[in-house]
């Protein structure tokens, strides 16, 4: 009776969180984050336990079939759903009809072959494999795609490595004991249905959990991101430069200040659709030439930054060559017209700064090195007023000077 208490209680959660999890999902419209193949995984395996409770023991029966197939369906419905959460396309039905097709042949052919006890032996058997799989896949996914999100991962991992454990132990006794390992009043049955029971009480809540973490996570990448380039904004550039030193012994670093030439004159010439594609290509030519570890980012119009860290002056000037010489080769292509634009860019190099605090001042430094950039004729590269930070020959083409250094 206890027993029976337990597993309508299970069947009432699962079933309660499979519609929790799909209206969640209906809210999330685009970007789901797996809820619907959690809400399909809950669904099958409330049903699974509601034909258990229907067939009031060990049969072989169409019902008895159905109830094997959804209990194992539901292990591959909540991994396909992890799947998508963590981003990857993966399809649903395909491999679910798939493997109830193959599973339904299975069972046939091992309760001819070898009996009932065989049938039930080889559901827990691959319950245990099932699960196993899916405890190994938090654990590589701890060191891989999910380091963010370690504790939660690890919690995870506990809970079903303890379902893996049972269901192992009980393809264990039901080979030494036959189907009377399955009585549902049995000492092991109870302490399976506890434990099933108190996981469907806790994983549906942090799963959620979890879900509402991500959506936190990605609005703070929006709000610190340029909605046309997806680049760093003012914001982005702030947070990710205070981590950056508050989190290693950081070298100081280096700003580069980016402006488009005569942008209002594309945008005069061509329209404001020429003029926010050349600020994407410019966007994506930061992005791509940048060192990785760099920091780049929009700041505003035609604006753009990059942050150097761990380098040195030359470092810092052999990349500002290289954004500047990248974007005057490339040619763009203006949507619904033959005209294919080239533009450039005049960059202005601050002085080295080693704190949050200090970009403001490196933003003012960079700033006006691309003010004399500007007016000493444009597509070239300034430095900062002599400084001993900056040495005046680093094998460009033309000599630096050292009051008005300039790279053409």
């Amino acid at each position: 009776m206890v027993a029976t208490i337990l597993v309508g209680m299970l069947c009432a959660h699962l079933l309660c969180f499979a519609v929790m999890f799909l209206l969640i999902s209906k809210r999330l419209q685009g970007k789901k984050m797996g809820m619907d193949f959690f809400a399909l995984g809950n669904l099958l395996l409330g049903l699974a336990y509601v034909l258990q409770l229907a067939e009031n023991g060990p049969a072989w029966s169409e019902m008895s079939v159905v109830n094997h197939t959804l209990t194992l369906a539901a292990p591959i419905a909540y991994w396909l759903g992890a799947m998508r959460f963590f981003g990857h396309t993966v399809p649903l039905w395909q491999p679910l009809i798939g493997f109830a097709v193959v599973y339904v042949a299975a069972q046939v052919l091992v309760q001819w072959s070898l009996g009932p006890t065989a049938r039930y032996a080889m559901l827990a058997g691959m319950a245990a494999l099932m699960f196993l799989g899916m405890t190994l896949t938090i654990i590589y996914g701890v060191r891989t795609f999910a380091k963010d999100l370690y504790a939660e991962m690890v919690i995870f991992a506990l809970l079903i490595s303890g379902i893996c454990l049972l269901n192992a132990i009980k393809f264990v006794k039901i080979l030494n004991g036959g189907l009377d390992a399955l009585h549902m009043d049995s000492s092991f049955q109870m302490v399976f249905y506890i434990y099933m029971t108190s996981l469907a009480t806790v994983i549906p809540p942090s799963i959620v959990w979890l879900v509402l973490r991500r959506l936190t996570d990605d609005l703070r990448n929006m709000a610190g991101r340029d909605p046309m380039t997806q680049l760093l904004n003012r914001r982005g550039l702030s947070e990710a430069l205070e981590l950056f030193f508050s989190t290693r012994n950081a070298a100081p670093a280096y700003l580069l200040l980016m402006d488009v030439d005569h942008f209002k004159q594309i945008n005069d010439t061509y329209g404001h659709q020429a003029g926010d594609t050349v600020l994407c290509h410019v966007a994506e030519v930061v992005r791509n030439t940048a060192r990785h570890g760099d920091l780049t980012g929009r700041i505003g119009g035609e604006e753009f930054v990059a942050i150097c860290l761990d380098t040195d002056s030359a470092g810092a000037i052999r990349l500002a060559e290289r954004l500047r010489a990248s974007v005057q080769e490339q040619a763009i292509k203006v949507a619904d017209s033959d005209d294919v634009l080239r533009c450039t860019v005049t960059i202005g190099i601050s002085r080295p700064f080693a704190s949050t605090q200090a970009l403001e001042n490196a933003k003012r430094d960079a700033d006006a090195a691309l003010y004399r950039g500007k007016a000493a004729g444009r597509n070239r590269i300034e430095l900062p007023l002599a400084t001993p930070h900056f040495h005046p020959n680093l094998g460009t083409s033309k000599p630096i000077q050292l009051r008005h250094e300039a790279i053409d």
